[in-house]
């Protein structure tokens, strides 16, 4: 399919929303995604404004067997959310957030970004656990599972979802959640965009307090210190508690952030403070929109980004000695091992009852390399290789689509084990039987 005959096939169709083509004086801006690697250049982007766009675009790309990429917040780290040669549907139009504060309930356009679900609910002093940068998508944070500083409180992102409103690869507009399409609701909790495009999430919301956050540095060469003593205060730590902690080639930073009664708030943070001799740190009382925003300079658009992640079940002597190790090899900016803890509410659902698997593990990694020149790809991509695969030698099975810069078929099947594997093949050869949404982190259709 050629660029000309797809675009006469657009031209020939009435959208609400713009089109942008080649030829556009903004094709430049509106092509570009996150992630600086992945420039890619569209046969034209769809700027959809409603479901009936979403529909127009999806039956047009599968009547001309066109390639299809579905973008809201355009954080795809492999690049997925764009494409050469083919349509790309931007969602980021559709990104309405309404929130009844009396139902506790919100919900959420399919191109809204974590900012905007954060600002509605703020106002109504509400809160959906996401993830920790705000200009992130709600739908693939969403789709991949969604974990971040609440998650121990409230459970994961899929957790809070009660429905979602699907345009499938047939153009039929379906209602998920657990009392109408049960099956296509349990493959949207972690499954990805294999499904369908998601154009509206509905959330149940939290009441919650104050957040109290504390942050301390340490010299890299207290690591085996400080981290044996960040996981004995984070084993003990209640649900209100998430931790986390960056380990540079220069120094850890160490993040507790407390939930909670504010009166419990400073024993439970403090000692944090005190794992070895701080370069520098403090805790006090933070609002939770600033917290949401606290990563977003360092994870900017634009930047060259390649990060993989897995699950780890313990932070003991070897696995201190492996992260040293890794950082020991990395480029000297740009690069860290990024360590958020889990448990709590996220173990109160069954493994099986979303295809996210990642529930029994204690902590989430994340090897990261930020870079701007492409000149230094190889050596940063290389040492972004090499961490990961040494951390995954160590690591939990199971993994989380969503923080994973390589994809192919032996991804996704590592992600969900077999079995998962295997039932959500069946469901998309049900709803998506040809591969439509097949940019993503792909499971094949499987008649039987």
């Amino acid at each position: 399919m050629t660029v000309p005959s797809i675009r006469k096939a657009l031209d020939a169709i009435t959208f609400d929303g713009p089109v942008i083509g080649q030829d556009h004086d903004g094709y430049d801006r509106y092509r570009r995604i996150w992630n600086g690697i992945a420039d890619r250049r569209p046969a034209a982007i769809v700027r959809a404004r409603g479901v009936e766009d979403v529909r127009k675009a999806v039956g047009l790309a599968a009547d001309l067997g066109a390639l299809l990429a579905v973008r809201c917040g355009g954080h795809s780290l492999p690049g997925l959310s764009t494409c050469d040669d083919g349509i790309v549907l931007d969602l980021s139009l559709i990104n309405d957030v309404v929130v009844d504060k009396a139902a506790g309930i919100a919900d959420v356009g399919g191109g809204a970004l974590l900012g905007d679900l954060d600002a509605a609910g703020a106002r109504a002093g509400l809160v959906t656990p996401a993830g920790v940068v705000s200009h992130t998508g709600v739908a693939g944070l969403t789709l991949g599972g969604g974990m971040g500083w609440l998650s121990r409180r409230f459970g994961l992102t899929i957790d809070n979802l009660l429905g979602a409103e699907v345009v499938t690869a047939d153009g039929r507009v379906i209602w998920a959640s657990a009392e109408s399409e049960p099956e296509l609701f349990w493959a949207l909790r972690g499954g990805g965009g294999n499904f369908g495009v998601v154009t509206r999430f509905r959330f149940r919301m939290h009441e919650f307090g104050p957040i109290i956050v504390g942050c301390w540095t340490y010299a890299a060469a207290d690591h085996e210190r400080v981290l044996l003593g960040f996981d004995q205060l984070s084993a003990a730590a209640p649900r209100e508690m998430t931790t986390n902690f960056s380990f540079a080639p220069s120094v850890i930073t160490v993040t507790a952030c407390w939930s909670g009664n504010a009166d419990g708030a400073a024993s439970a943070v403090a000692p944090f403070g005190r794992l070895a001799a701080p370069m520098s740190g403090g805790f006090g009382e933070m609002p939770y929109i600033t917290l949401q925003k606290r990563h977003d300079e360092a994870m900017a658009w634009g930047m060259r980004h390649y990060s993989k992640g897995g699950f780890l079940g313990k932070i003991d002597v070897s696995t201190i000695a492996r992260m040293n190790e890794i950082i020991a090899t990395a480029p000297a900016t740009g690069t860290d091992i990024y360590i958020l803890q889990l448990g709590g509410a996220i173990t109160d659902i069954d493994e099986h009852a979303t295809p996210y698997s990642g529930r029994a593990a204690s902590y989430y990694w994340i090897t990261n390399a930020l870079w701007d020149r492409q000149a230094d790809d190889a050596r940063y991509i290389d040492w972004g290789r090499k961490a990961a695969k040494s951390l995954a030698a160590i690591s939990l099975k199971g993994n989380y689509v969503n923080e994973q810069a390589d994809h192919g078929k032996d991804v996704a099947e590592k992600a969900y084990g077999a079995e998962k594997y295997l039932k959500l093949a069946r469901l998309k050869a049900r709803y998506d039987p040809t591969n439509l949404f097949r940019l993503n982190q792909n499971i094949e259709p499987r008649a039987t």
